[in-house]
């Protein structure tokens, strides 16, 4: 499993930046003007070409202003993209010509030493050639474009997908875990706790760790890489480039893992924040574990980790599925348990059911309860397999697969469940048309 790719769009302003980028991720993101400096922070979208997909990313326009509060932002925040991409895109206005910050921003990529592209936007016209102007940046062979209307963007994509990198492929049995969360809720401290030695930057101050960091530790014969993320803060808090990039890459990690520990903090409770970034590990199929942090400072008696549970599990009902752990980083209390944890759900990620198996569950379930049926159509489920693991995905035939109700879907759900588990794995179930 390897992290998407990042591709930066970069520019001065009002050269069309938000208009390619909503043109290659394909719906309107980014906010278009004709106004200069319409995109103060950023925007990203995932994107698509010939089976590769990639982070598209739209920055502010750089300017010759530094003294300019919000000027000087901007840069900053390009600074950051420059940073953090592995294709860069310069763009550059066609139909206005080479602009002297033109030049200045193809020297700031040269100094950056990362791969660019240099697009000539507003090319609007097969037989135009102004864009030969740009061949004068010394960048390069410039690829001219249409936000506009499109054309010769699947030349331009070509060429992207050509240039960004393929990432090395994971040992074949190595369990990527991430460890994701809020802003100094202690994901450090639990991973340090973790390898018995200081390997990651504990800080007192929310947000010490801005790069997603791999950690191995090998367990009962099994390397488990931990990646100990950046945390991620609501959206409207993103506004510092810095900021932004760490919850890009938070859910890059995502991707890249097999399972998440989610670490919450005892003292402050499931906060709204904290069922988002649970949602967007569940919603990307990834194994997940709850880790209740902090525990020894929790006023607590015997009943209060029951409690903590069922107000959680109120708040998002597929936490009923997840196994939550209560635990200490600072003591290492339950700390260890986690890895027992993780071989548990890792080991559900993977299981497979036989499908004789899985026909008598489908059978005993519609015999206990028929789907709904629709008007004057009779609504029939007649067979069902496991069609793929991690997560563990069923597919039922049926006759009239569209006319299958949402919380007949959730029926089935909660009663392959109560057969084979897979706790703290999500499971997806397909419903298909048999054929005639």
């Amino acid at each position: 499993m390897s992290a998407t790719p990042v591709v930066a769009l970069v520019g001065r302003p009002n050269v069309g930046k938000s208009a390619l980028f909503n043109r290659i991720v394909g719906h309107d993101i980014a906010i278009v003007s004709d106004e200069a400096g319409t995109t103060r922070d950023r925007h990203f979208g995932r994107a698509e070409w010939q089976g590769r997909q990639f982070f598209l990313v739209d920055t502010g326009g750089i300017t010759d202003d530094r003294r300019a509060p919000l000027d000087a932002a901007i840069r900053r925040q390009v600074e950051t993209a420059i940073d953090e991409a592995d294709l860069l895109l310069m763009v550059v206005d066609a139909a206005a010509g080479v602009h002297p910050i033109d030049h200045r921003v193809a020297e700031i990529l040269r100094q950056s030493g990362k791969p660019f592209l240099v697009v000539a936007n507003k090319v609007d016209r097969p037989t135009d050639t102004s864009w030969y102007e740009f061949f004068a940046l010394g960048a390069g062979d410039p690829i001219p474009v249409s936000a506009l209307n499109g054309k010769q963007s699947g030349d331009l994509l070509d060429t992207l997908v050509s240039r960004i990198p393929e990432a090395p492929a994971e040992p074949a049995d190595a369990l990527r875990v991430a460890v994701i969360g809020r802003p100094n809720v202690g994901k450090s401290s639990f991973v340090n706790r973790l390898l018995g030695e200081e390997r990651l930057v504990v800080s007192a101050e929310a947000g010490t760790t801005r790069d997603a960091i791999d950690a191995t530790l090998r367990y009962h014969g099994r390397d488990i890489v931990f990646v100990d993320t950046a945390g991620l803060r609501r959206q409207s808090k993103v506004e510092e480039g810095i900021e932004f990039y760490s919850a890009l890459r938070t859910r890059r990690a995502i991707e890249r893992a097999d399972l998440c520990c989610l670490l919450i903090d005892a003292t402050e409770g499931l906060h709204n924040q904290d069922l988002k970034i649970a949602a967007l590990a569940w919603e990307a199929g990834r194994g997940l574990i709850v880790v209740v942090n902090k525990w020894d400072l929790y006023a607590k008696d015997d009943k209060s980790a029951p409690h903590f549970e069922r107000e959680c599990r109120d708040k998002a009902p597929y936490l009923a599925f997840v196994p939550f752990l209560f635990t200490s980083a600072l003591t290492g209390q339950r700390v260890s348990r986690v890895l027992e944890v993780i071989m548990d759900v890792a080991a559900e990620r993977t299981k497979r059911i036989a499908t004789s198996e899985v026909n008598d569950r489908l059978g005993e379930l519609v015999a206990r309860l028929q789907p709904p049926q629709a008007a004057g159509r009779e609504v029939r489920l007649m067979y069902a397999t496991q069609v793929d693991v991690a997560p563990p995905t069923f597919a039922v035939f049926g006759n009239h697969p569209d006319l299958v109700q949402e919380h007949y879907v959730r029926y089935l759900h909660n009663g392959f469940r109560e057969a084979w588990g897979f706790h703290g794995n999500p499971v997806r179930i397909v419903l298909r048309r048999k054929a005639a």
